[in-house]
């Protein structure tokens, strides 16, 4: 080609590229400035991760998705963030209680602090899904939302409850992995967005703890990621993860020896997983849309905690998100 149009080409490549970013850029500051309207950002405590959260998500749900999708999707990692930290490390057992039953019964009566700020935001994000698939689809998802989010408020609080934490019960692998697929809550993120997909799960009978292969994997994968990652931290902390149980339930093996464990586990359920979202045919089927974005919102899980914990740092990331968002192209022609 002449060196005129790959003078062209180059300009054009550089002006698409400028144009994502102001379009990133827009969406982001559109999520924060709902995170701080909602009382979230001003809590004073937990990880505040919109920014990471947005980042990750838009690098694995990119253009030609909808940008409800992507800021939706943020809002929730943003609401789960929070929630997830609350129940971590900031309320008491007494809190924690009052806030699941008011999440059981998708009522704020009784709440107050950030017990009350916390529901407020959910409800509103929950209210803004329901709303707009609605309107693409003509199906009300209230129920089907709530209890999803239930779900995962509740493992959080068996996470938190004093027979785990305090008490010194010891759950069983297992127990631990059933419960804490479900408190990772990657299908709280990917099944709402689903629907605003085309296709969508519209024409799906989606219910709480009874998901197809595809969403159960995705829901298993990151929380090994994750354990892998995080283990020290927790030790330090005195919580449990999957590492950790199999080196107690494992006597004579150490930490190298339960991270390969947990790796084997990870690279034989991908497997599985990617046959899942790419092959055609299999018994169970959600659309492929759908299948994809499981797919992409598992990358997000991968980007933070492939080789270490990337989200829990505040500075990991920093240099990626400005080059991404930020910082204008310098491309030099010879």
């Amino acid at each position: 080609m002449s060196t005129l149009l790959n003078e062209k080409l180059l300009q054009l490549a550089v002006a698409d590229y400028e144009f994502r970013q102001s379009i990133y850029r827009k969406e982001l500051e559109e999520v924060i400035r709902w995170s701080k309207n909602k009382g979230m950002s001003d809590m004073g405590f937990g990880r505040d991760k919109t920014t990471y959260c947005y980042f990750a998500i838009a690098s694995s749900i990119p253009l030609p998705y909808d940008s409800e999708v992507r800021m939706l999707i943020t809002k929730s990692a943003v609401v789960i963030t929070f929630a997830d930290d609350f129940y971590d490390t900031e309320a008491s057992f007494d809190e924690l209680t009052t806030l699941t039953k008011a999440i059981a019964r998708w009522d704020a009566e009784g709440l107050s602090g950030h017990s009350k700020t916390i529901f407020n935001a959910l409800n509103d994000l929950v209210s803004e899904f329901v709303a707009k698939v609605r309107h693409q689809h003509g199906i009300d998802i209230t129920y089907v939302l709530q209890q999803i989010w239930y779900e995962t408020f509740n493992s959080w609080f068996v996470e938190a409850e004093a027979k785990w934490s305090m008490g010194g019960f010891v759950p069983s692998m297992e127990e631990y992995l059933g419960n804490g697929a479900v408190s990772i809550a990657l299908h709280t993120i990917v099944l709402p967005a689903s629907y605003l997909l085309n296709p969508s799960l519209a024409d799906y009978k989606i219910r709480a703890g009874e998901y197809q292969t595809v969403t159960k994997l995705a829901m298993l994968i990151p929380r090994l990621l994750n354990d892998i990652q995080s283990y020290q931290k927790e030790e330090q902390e005195g919580k449990l993860n999957y590492v950790l149980l199999y080196m107690r339930e494992n006597p004579g093996t150490d930490i190298q020896d339960s991270t390969a464990y947990v790796r084997e586990i990870i690279y034989k359920n991908w497997g599985e997983f990617l046959q899942h979202v790419l092959m055609d045919g299999l018994a169970e089927e959600l659309p492929k849309s759908c299948k994809f974005l499981h797919l992409s919102c598992v990358k997000v899980f991968q980007m933070f905690f492939h080789s270490s914990n990337r989200y829990d740092s505040n500075t990991d990331m920093l240099q990626d998100i400005q080059k991404a968002i930020y910082i204008p192209l310098n491309i030099r022609s010879n």
